[in-house]
């Protein structure tokens, strides 16, 4: 009873089991559906069937006979390439098609109508030769190609027909063909035997090829160096006159790498053999380009530095160092792009990554940063400019270069002091090249037995060297007599001169200063220098003194002769005017 009362569950049981396993079944089922619904879509319209296939490629090479020479893609579509490395897909796929139009006009005339339209089913077999086969097959992603096999044994198949007449146009026809593979079909048999890796005649045109390259190397450097020669001797500037002749020197060998690739294609060379050959030879055009670009940065580089000692202008002193710089860096990228390009390499991934990763590198580079945005402050601001003399901290010297990251000072004991560019963004800099006026202040000590009227002509001589003094400031100056020291009599000297750069300041200073001794010499005034004087008296001098007068006749007796010196002087009741200086003609 007990095993009776089990069925229920168990019936229960595999009910469910059958429930679960159908809802499975049929939803792979839909799946499968879905996915092969997907795999039909994507399928192009011309390459859905065998016929499709075929019209598609004859009628894209047939369109190239008539000079739409960007219909290659379109044959290359149809061919199955999955053997054939990504590298080299691009050149052999040309040449391949090539060679399969060829079979197809020696075989047989081709009726569209003959061959199968049909989505899915057998392959279609145009042709069976001794070499191989030329099929089309429907490969993985639906599409129906020529088969690899037939890719694989196209040349070998070529060989085979070359002697057969064309059965489909007119002899016309020929002349649309690429001319290596017209020469490949009329080298002789015993040069397409096979030896050592390639034919007998491959390496025949490797050989030639080679030795065209060095040719064409040697020729266009001895044209280049001549031609730099020349130029360099009939420039006027120094500058151009110290460049080398082998700056050109990369374009012969890109000259050479030219050849090289060109040939290299034309010869239908095996795949292996291909792409060791063909990387070879993109990586030296590649490289050979990005190094020439970089010599003719340096002649910019030479041209500019030439134009901005030209210019009064000391902003183009700064910018002139940033621009080859720069376009070294463009040149860098692009050139690194370019190489990728050409090695077909896919970058997107790589570019996906460093934006990725830009956060994490703005992180770790925030010094580089500042230092860049540095850089462009002390540009945009003019904070200063190169051959200025700036003092910025500790640091004081002239400006020498203005770089990306650093700005490079030379100090007046001729070291070199390299401050990042990020301490201009907060640094208080004392450009003293920007300096308009250069100041001396001092005093001129005159000795205490000096008479007062040699003091006023001794500072009125000053003030007229001021005057006749050509690079002095004519219209703010100060000669006075401005303190009672303890062992002179102080006049205050404040004067200016108007002079371009520190050099011209030290001569003007010392002729300035050697006409004021000659003045003094002549006004017969004498410089002091600190003294003391020491008064001994006897006691019994002290004693027998004159007779001191009282405070009122004292205070009578000064203001008298104050009133007559006043008067003498300024005169009394008047009030000079304030200091005017007059205009400077």
């Amino acid at each position: 009873m007990k095993f009776i009362s089990k069925w229920p569950r168990l019936i229960l049981f595999m009910i469910l089991l059958f429930s679960v396993h159908t809802g499975w079944a049929e939803k792979a089922a839909e799946e499968n559906t879905e996915a092969t619904d997907k795999t039909e879509k994507s399928v192009p319209e011309n390459l859905k069937s065998p016929r499709a296939t075929m019209e598609t490629f004859l009628h894209a090479m047939n369109d190239i006979k008539r000079g739409a020479s960007d219909r290659i893609e379109v044959a290359i579509s149809t061919l199955d390439l999955s053997e054939i490395n990504p590298l080299v897909q691009r050149e052999r796929g040309e040449d391949l098609a090539w060679m399969l139009l060829e079979v197809l006009d020696r075989t047989q005339i081709i009726d569209i109508k003959k061959i199968p339209q049909h989505s899915e089913g057998p392959r279609y077999l145009f042709k069976r030769y001794n070499n191989g086969e030329v099929a089309i097959s429907r490969s993985g992603n639906g599409r129906w190609l020529f088969e690899s096999n037939t890719i694989r044994n196209l040349p070998a198949i070529m060989d085979e027909v070359a002697a057969t007449e064309r059965v489909t146009g007119d002899s016309d026809q020929a002349s649309y063909v690429p001319w290596h593979i017209r020469f490949r079909q009329q080298v002789p048999q015993s040069l397409k035997q096979s030896t050592f890796l390639l034919q007998n005649w491959q390496w025949i045109g490797l050989l030639l090829t080679i030795l065209a390259g060095v040719v064409v190397d040697k020729l266009v450097t001895l044209l280049l160096k001549t031609g730099v020669r020349r130029w360099r001797n009939s420039s006027r500037h120094d500058e151009f006159k110290e460049i080398s002749e082998e700056i050109l020197r990369p374009l012969g060998l890109m000259a050479m790498a030219i050849i090289w690739w060109g040939s290299i294609n034309l010869m239908g060379l095996p795949e292996n053999v291909m792409l060791v050959l063909l990387l070879a030879v993109k990586f030296l055009a590649s490289i050979s380009g990005v190094w020439a670009a970089y010599r003719l940065v340096d002649l910019v580089s030479a041209y500019l530095h030439k134009q901005a000692e030209l210019s009064e202008n000391k902003l183009d002193d700064a910018l002139v160092p940033l621009i080859p710089r720069t376009l070294k860096v463009f040149v860098t990228v692009i050139g690194f792009v370019f190489i990728a390009d050409n090695l077909n390499v896919d970058i997107s991934s790589l570019l996906a990554g460093l934006g990725l990763g830009g956060l994490a590198f703005a992180l770790a580079a925030k010094d580089m940063v500042q230092n860049l945005f540095g850089s462009v402050t002390v540009l945009m601001d003019r904070t200063f400019s190169v051959g200025d003399w700036i003092v910025v901290d500790d640091v004081e010297g002239t400006v020498e270069r203005i770089g990306f990251r650093s700005t490079r000072v030379r100090t007046f004991y001729n070291s070199v002091v390299t401050v990042p560019n990020s301490k201009f963004i907060t640094a208080t800099v004392d450009n003293m090249g920007e300096r308009r006026y250069r100041r001396l202040s001092c005093k001129l000590s005159l000795t205490y037995d000096t008479p007062p009227d040699r003091i006023e002509a001794f500072c009125e001589g000053v003030r007229e060297l001021v005057r006749q003094h050509p690079y002095m400031r004519k219209d703010y100056y100060h000669v006075y007599l401005n303190e009672f020291a303890g062992s002179s009599l102080d006049v205050l000297l404040y004067v200016f001169w108007e002079t371009p750069e520190w050099n011209t300041e030290l001569r003007e200073r010392h002729r300035f200063m050697l006409d004021i001794l000659r003045l003094a010499q002549r006004l017969e005034v004498e410089f002091a220098f600190p003294t003391q004087t020491l008064y001994m008296k006897k006691g019994d001098e002290a004693a027998t003194s004159a007779a001191e007068m009282d405070q009122q006749q004292a205070f009578e007796l000064g203001q008298s002769y104050a009133k007559s010196i006043v008067a003498e002087t300024t005169g009394t009741g008047v009030k000079p005017p304030p200091v005017v200086f007059p205009p400077t003609s």
